[in-house]
């Protein structure tokens, strides 16, 4: 078994190091690869450089931190999902990249729309929600019989929207009832109620 105490010599670079700055390799007869890591990160740069094969820059980051080849941009470890298969523990995108890619591919499945389609209805409706014309607009809206989009709502219009089921003579009613249009059913027999004319 090796000790993290000896040292080995990289030929690359001429520097001993301790050989946990070798990465292992078992049929050598240490047990180690000839170079060390970063020497061996570089030489496998230039190999594949060397075969016509495209390879990503490295990006130096500080400790705690990954850089995100999404968004360009380097963030701490806090802003990155979890994947224990990946060396570093940490997914390949961060957080909000991931989330956004997410988003634009639910667009996609669910109602055959681009984020770019997306944003174009909400222009053309004046950037507000169609029911209240107050709230920002989130949430596309569709008719669940024919899957066909009818424009993109606030939270709460489009919840509502489904909380009556899209039954056009509910909302009229809802809008009576919010007017002040005070109207009871009349029981006509148990469970069975005549709504008024």
């Amino acid at each position: 078994m090796l000790e993290l105490s000896e040292t080995k010599r990289c030929p690359r670079c001429g520097e001993a190091k301790p050989w946990a700055a070798f990465a292992k390799n078992r049929s050598t007869r240490d047990g180690l690869q000839a170079y060390c890591r970063p020497c061996g990160a570089e030489y496998h740069q230039q190999r594949q450089l060397a075969r016509g094969k495209k390879v990503r820059p490295r990006v130096p980051v500080p400790a705690g931190h990954k850089y995100c080849r999404q968004c360009g941009m380097i963030k701490p470890h806090g802003e990155w999902d979890r994947n224990r298969s990946a060396s570093d523990g940490l997914s390949t995108a961060c957080k909000e990249c991931r989330r956004a890619k997410a988003r634009a591919a639910h667009l996609k499945r669910q109602y055959g729309l681009t984020e770019a389609e997306r944003e174009e209805l909400i222009r053309e409706q004046g950037g507000v929600c169609v029911i209240c014309l107050s709230a920002r607009p989130e949430h596309v809206d569709h008719c669940h019989g024919t899957g066909r989009v009818r424009g993109v709502l606030c939270f709460s219009c489009n919840a509502a929207l489904g909380q009556l089921k899209d039954r056009p003579a509910a909302m009229r009613r809802a809008a009576d009832y919010v007017e002040g249009n005070s109207w009871k059913p009349t029981l006509v027999a148990p469970g069975v109620y005549q709504l008024p004319s």
